[in-house]
């Protein structure tokens, strides 16, 4: 037993026996368990960081409750593991046998608790890492069997947390394709509340693996307890909350057990997701930022990295792919101050063209009818044109029209007695990463481009179908439970090979849009497609959220075309524009078709967002005014940790004559400096009454500022969304 200042544990004497207090501590929260040898973990508290003092007093007053539940052994409620062991006994009894810590390399602190099971060689060792820079923990299992033949796992929770019972509520995210990341806000009740994904290849199209609990009643952004916890895992998992006669709500997060009861050989240790867990006393808004920070510096893939402007060519040319569009449009692009052009689905193909949407996948070879001169020569127009080149590529699936399929059948996700089942284009499949031949496959398909065509600097990673029928052609016979788990342990084992082989490469995770939006996938990735539906009235929305978890810097939000091709919306161009500016700016559409006055919007707006970009992509998230709340605006802002820049944003949503919309309050600000306010990605019309004035922070967020409904000469369709980007330099 290690005993160390960090890991600050506490030596209670209680009658003969003594009760070992564990806390586990990030710069400003503490978890604290009891963890005394031979009884039953206890969960303590999980707040606000514990003096030594109220440590001591907390181990020795709070109510207690078990803090990793086993079924079979005197378990009342839902329970965090459920195994049958060798002989099918199918009862666990737990019970703390270590407690070590150790510092990694990072500086981060490695915090276990080994849980014994009374009758059999079958242990749960229960993590917590913590940074010292950050306030996230991340905890998960790891159950390794010690027994003379396989257990089945039925039931393997990362974690179990327990809430005390109060005012709870709780904030989820629910959605569909065009759809994603919609906001819910609910009182937790008696019963089950499960957040949970089974589509085995996408795990947040329709729900997201993160939830925030509100311990003070109804949400509020920057006032009021709340935890905040993310299942960190490709795959499908399962959050749970519940709710019985005691005293407690409990937290369950991890992989989903349906379908994927797992058999655990002898001397075999199984890993669970990590769940990282964030609390604040600053409301939603600071576990957001404790999340945003985290993922920069910890979780995201080059999250100290600036992202640059783009323009991708899907909604641009669909798969018209041809060599006269990626001329054009690498021009256009350029000339409008962007850095980067992507070429989308539709260039690939030799026996099997990618005409339509209905063959070629898995054959990453270039369709010489449509490029004549080939990738290379893209990638040295880029060059020419002072900016970088990048693809599209989606290696995890395949088409039953191509090559590919007809020369490794056998690669497909299947099951066995049924044939293959398909998705788009009523003919696309999917690969199975179980295998590692498939591994070595996906592995080559980046290697086999990066190899030719070494400048490539941004690829979008996309995977467009789920897993239709369970099964696996490589698993065995009793192991077809396990093809989820094996396919995502396949992924994370090909996207690290890619990663240590090209760390600096920028990778996008799209997977029909926000499919893919997880800490599971974002060590790998730079950023995510946040959804296929680039219409800026429902962004606001959707990127309101996302950005509840998920940092600017890693959500891709792009100017699109108006009418705006999912919703047929008009949208001025000025309104989609400011829109797009408050993620990693994009845009997705044919530039040719702009007037040449919507090409100086875009080429001022571009220019503009690029001296906002440091404070939009690192600076710390403050959500001012709700979508959902019908106030008829929104309104979010940036500030950089220095406190001497901010950027805030207000779009009008609804147009009512003698609105009443509301006055406009700022947070995050230093309150005893003066700030001057000027319009950013302004019309260049008469300049607002707020342009060049001066207000103290204080002021700013004590009683904040008026907002202008609409420029005095605004179009219809101005007034119709009008919108505002405001850049406060602190004097």
């Amino acid at each position: 037993m290690k005993l160390t200042t960090t890991l600050a544990m506490a030596l209670l004497c209680a009658g003969t026996a003594m009760a070992e207090t564990v806390a586990i501590s990030t710069p400003k929260t503490t978890l604290a368990y009891d963890a005394t040898k031979g009884d039953r973990l206890q969960y303590l508290y999980y707040g606000t960081r514990l003096s030594d003092t109220d440590l001591k007093a907390t181990a020795e007053t709070a109510e207690k409750t078990e803090g990793y539940q086993a079924f079979g052994t005197n378990c009342p409620f839902e329970p965090a593991i459920a195994a049958i062991h060798a002989n099918g006994d199918a009862s666990l009894d737990l019970r703390v046998d270590d407690v070590t810590t150790a510092t990694q390399g990072d500086g981060s602190q490695l915090t276990t608790i080994k849980l014994k099971d009374t009758a059999y060689p079958f242990t749960v060792a229960l993590n917590y890492l913590t940074y010292p820079d950050a306030d996230v923990i991340q905890t998960w299992s790891e159950i390794t069997n010690g027994e003379g033949g396989p257990v089945t796992l039925e039931k393997f929770a990362s974690v179990e947390l327990p809430v005390r019972r109060g005012d709870v509520w709780l904030s989820s995210f629910y959605g569909t394709w065009g759809n994603e990341a919609r906001l819910l806000e609910e009182p937790v009740t008696p019963g089950m509340k499960t957040v949970k994904n089974r589509d085995g290849v996408r795990n947040s199209q329709d729900a997201h693996g993160e939830v925030m609990i509100s311990l003070d009643g109804k949400p509020q952004e920057n006032h009021g307890r709340v935890i905040g916890a993310a299942v960190c895992y490709t795959g499908p998992y399962k959050i749970s909350i519940d709710t019985q006669h005691d005293n407690w709500h409990r937290l369950f997060a991890g992989i989903s057990e349906d379908m994927s009861a797992y058999k655990l050989e002898p001397g075999e240790t199984f890993a669970t997701p990590k769940v990282a867990l964030s609390y604040s006393t600053e409301g939603k808004g600071g576990v957001s930022r404790n999340f945003h920070r985290w993922a920069r510096r910890h979780a995201l893939a080059n999250g100290d990295k600036e992202r640059k402007v783009l323009l991708n060519s899907w909604e641009g040319v669909y798969l018209d792919i041809t060599e006269t569009a990626m001329d054009s449009m690498i021009k256009d692009v350029a000339a409008m101050g962007g850095e980067l052009f992507v070429m989308d689905d539709g260039w690939f193909g030799d026996k099997y063209r990618r005409v339509k949407d209905n063959s070629s996948l898995g054959d990453w070879v270039t369709d010489r009818v449509k490029l004549p001169h080939g990738i290379q020569a893209l990638v040295d127009k880029t060059n020419k044109a002072g900016i970088s080149f990048g693809i599209w590529i989606e290696p995890e699936m395949a088409n039953t029209v191509s090559e590919l399929y007809e020369k490794h059948p056998d690669w497909v996700i299947k099951a066995p007695a049924r044939d293959v089942a398909t998705g788009r284009g009523s003919t696309q499949i999917v690969l199975d990463l179980g295998n590692p031949a498939v591994q070595d496959f996906v592995v080559g398909v980046v290697d086999t481009l990066m190899t030719k065509y070494p400048d490539i600097n941004y690829i979008k990673w996309d995977a467009n179908m789920d897993v239709k029928t369970m099964g696996s052609q490589y698993l065995t016979a009793d192991r077809q439970s396990h093809t989820y788990i094996a396919y995502h342990r396949g992924l994370e084992n090909a996207l690290k090979r890619i990663r240590a082989k090209y760390p600096e490469l920028t990778i996008q995770a799209c997977a029909s849009g926000g499919g893919r939006v997880n800490y599971g996938f974002l060590p790998y990735f730079d950023e995510f497609w946040t959804s296929d539906n680039t219409d800026a009235l429902q962004r606001v929305y959707m990127q309101w959220g996302t950005s509840h978890f998920f940092p600017a810097i890693a959500m891709a939000s792009h100017i699109s075309a108006s009418p705006n091709h999912q919703t047929g919306r008009r949208v001025p161009l000025k309104f989609r524009t400011d829109v797009a500016m408050s993620g990693r700016l994009g845009m997705e559409l044919l530039p040719s078709q702009l007037s040449a006055q919507e090409r100086e919007v875009c080429k001022k707006a571009i220019k503009e967002y690029k001296e906002i970009r440091p404070t939009v992509q690192f600076g710390d998230l403050y959500r001012l005014i709700s979508p959902y709340e019908g106030k008829g605006v929104a309104s979010l802002m940036y500030v950089n940790e220095a406190k001497d820049e901010a950027v805030c944003y207000w779009y009008r949503l609804e147009n009512f004559v003698n609105g009443h919309y509301p006055t406009l309050v700022m947070a995050g600000l230093d309150p005893k400096a003066t700030y001057r306010i000027s319009e950013v990605n302004s019309l260049g019309r008469r300049p607002m009454q707020l342009e060049g004035r001066t207000f103290t922070g204080a002021y700013l967020m004590d009683h904040g500022v008026e907002m202008p409904e609409n420029y005095e000469d605004a179009s219809a369709d101005e007034r119709q969304f009008s919108s505002r980007v405001l850049k406060l330099t602190k004097i």
